[in-house]
């Protein structure tokens, strides 16, 4: 039940997103982005805190604009969330989101500009002692390397990034995290692999546009998945076209997968066949909606028929059987004397588990 991972963590240096440690083992961290209009305050910070309920560790929200800058600082003070501001082009607007209170700066060195205005946002980053993540993305190389290597490949991603520390480093700034992203999946999993060797930076995982909720939570928990399966990745956004709260749920799911992190309930549910007794997928779909507010780690199995259903049931911290007309009910593998009606099986689930979550606190 919820075992732990054996996975054996890339060794990176540690650097801290406000209260969040990145790196040197500590828990791998959920990104996701705002898609709201950052001058649009209150929107931004109800955006903000639905993602915090949602389970997200850090948030990073664009400010493309002076006002947005002065945006950020309002939305800083309304949330709990460490926020990351990503700024491209103007380093002025970089100078004064950190005065206004980022937790972190994500830029393109490539994009801001000369070597004076990078040294100017890396002494202010400095001086308010926040990291500064390079964000290197297939779509936006260099011109220079555009040229020397003519297509996106994973040794033009690689080579952006080392270029790119190697500058921040001469400043004498060290707080750095990276990510090496693109759309398609194998270009991104390999570039990541060879920075891993390369470079001690923590990594942020990602596979940057991946598409619509369907196709890009398919996408990510590949590409994703393949990395933190590696030990590679320390922190991670699932980028969709969608409401950022699928990007955490999607993202929680792939934690809880590879049994990295577990956060609410892993339910484990047949795919379904004519031996069913009741309605599996409704149940399921039904109980998601019903129970999202539950972040105690739990795994609940809801079978159909006795083929599969005693052996999940019995290593689930609770598990329903199907059986005509009434189901087999389980508790941490052993099985109950009372037993649901199908017709009345969401409701008396649900009892159950907020009763069983409520013995666990």
């Amino acid at each position: 039940m919820c075992n732990k991972s054996s996975i054996k963590r890339r060794k990176t240096i540690r650097i801290n997103v406000g209260k969040i440690p990145i790196g040197d083992n500590a828990p791998i961290s959920i990104q996701s982005m705002t898609n709201t209009k950052t001058i649009d305050i209150n929107t931004t910070i109800s955006q903000i805190k639905l993602l915090e309920k949602a389970g997200v560790d850090i948030v990073r929200i664009s400010v493309p604009t002076m006002d947005a800058a002065d945006a950020f600082k309002k939305i800083k003070k309304n949330v709990d969330t460490p926020l990351v501001a990503d700024v491209h082009f103007d380093y002025r607007i970089a100078l004064k989101v950190i005065e206004n209170g980022a937790d972190c700066l994500r830029i393109n060195p490539g994009n801001i500009g000369n070597k004076l205005r990078i040294r100017q946002i890396v002494d202010c980053a400095t001086y308010y002692n926040i990291p500064i993540r390079i964000g290197v993305n297939a779509g936006s190389l260099e011109k220079d390397i555009q040229k020397k290597y003519k297509k996106n490949t994973s040794e033009a991603i690689v080579e952006s990034v080392i270029k790119n520390i190697d500058l921040l480093n001469k400043f004498n700034f060290t707080k750095i995290k990276v990510s090496a992203k693109a759309s398609d999946v194998f270009l991104s999993v390999n570039s990541y692999r060879i920075l891993s060797k390369k470079i001690e930076q923590p990594l942020h995982l990602g596979i940057t546009e991946a598409g619509s909720v369907r196709i890009g939570s398919i996408k990510s928990a590949i590409g994703i998945g393949m990395l933190l399966s590696e030990g590679i990745g320390d922190t991670f956004r699932v980028s969709l076209a969608a409401n950022p709260i699928e990007e955490v749920k999607v993202a929680i799911n792939i934690l809880k997968s590879l049994r990295i992190r577990s956060r609410g309930i892993n339910f484990i549910a047949c795919p379904t066949c004519s031996r069913q007794e009741f309605d599996v997928v409704g149940t399921v779909n039904e109980l998601e909606k019903r129970l999202e507010d539950i972040v105690v780690p739990m795994d609940v199995s809801i079978i159909g028929c006795v083929v599969n259903g005693l052996g999940e049931a019995k290593n689930s911290t609770i598990g329903v059987v199907g059986i005509k007309t009434k189901s087999s009910f389980y508790i941490d593998g052993i099985r109950q004397k009372e037993r649901f009606d199908n017709n009345n099986i969401i409701e008396n689930l649900e009892k159950k588990i907020r009763y069983k979550i409520g013995s666990l606190k």
